[in-house]
């Protein structure tokens, strides 16, 4: 099961967005998430959250239509985009897209992306995608969505991350350690399309970039 979530970050759709939209078993809005299916016309299949920082035009709206709407107290101790996760694991999710997960809120930002670090997640297919770049989690063997060019950058986020493979990446890796704390990782290029990551023990974060975005090194 394919499900996009949108979260409450900065919005900033991919020019696939459509294609998206059309292969999505379920949409899930956790809370001001929803004002973005707003404006692409569309309402989430579920809504989530305390609902702090959904107008509420749009929760009413929502509440005439047949969305399921789940309503949790703002003294929660989960944030709304976990309990979108997991609703979706709950669901059967095999791969989920979220969309808006970051923002200006590093806080925000960073706790969204290690929330999927959970060795629950562990089977499940999840990306933040932010305009066209693509952030994944990797645990075990991942197969790499990615074009001939890209920019992939693996950094551990476990700790040291022993057992670390490449396939199709410009400079291979063969059974190696990424240190926490190393910049090895950074700025490897797909070389063809195929790529794949595998990983013995520990956790990656793996961001894919366009070819021609800039770097900061």
């Amino acid at each position: 099961m394919f499900v996009i979530v949108f979260a409450n970050g900065e919005f900033v759709p991919p020019a696939d967005l459509n294609k998206l939209l059309v292969a999505a078993d379920l949409l899930v809005a956790a809370d001001g998430g929803a004002r973005y299916l707003e404006t692409l016309g569309r309402a989430p299949d579920i809504l989530i959250g305390d609902f702090d920082s959904l107008p509420i035009e749009i929760a009413n709206s929502l509440g005439r239509k047949e969305v399921q709407i789940h309503k949790h107290p703002s003294s929660k101790e989960q944030t709304d985009l976990e309990l979108a996760l997991e609703h979706a694991l709950r669901a059967g999710a095999t791969e989920i897209v979220v969309l808006a997960g970051l923002g200006l809120r590093w806080d925000h930002s960073l706790a969204n992306l290690f929330l999927t670090a959970h060795p629950k997640y562990v089977g499940v297919q999840i990306q933040f995608v932010h305009g066209e770049q693509r952030v994944h989690i990797f645990h075990g063997d991942n197969e790499l969505k990615a074009k001939k060019g890209e920019q992939v950058s693996l950094i551990p986020i476990s700790g040291d991350v022993r057992g670390v493979s490449t396939r199709n990446l410009l400079y291979p890796l063969n059974r190696e350690t990424l240190y926490f704390g190393s910049s090895r990782g950074v700025s490897n290029i797909v070389v063809e399309e195929g790529a794949e990551v595998s990983i013995e023990s520990g956790v990656l974060l793996c961001i894919v970039s366009p070819a021609e975005n800039g770097g900061s090194e």
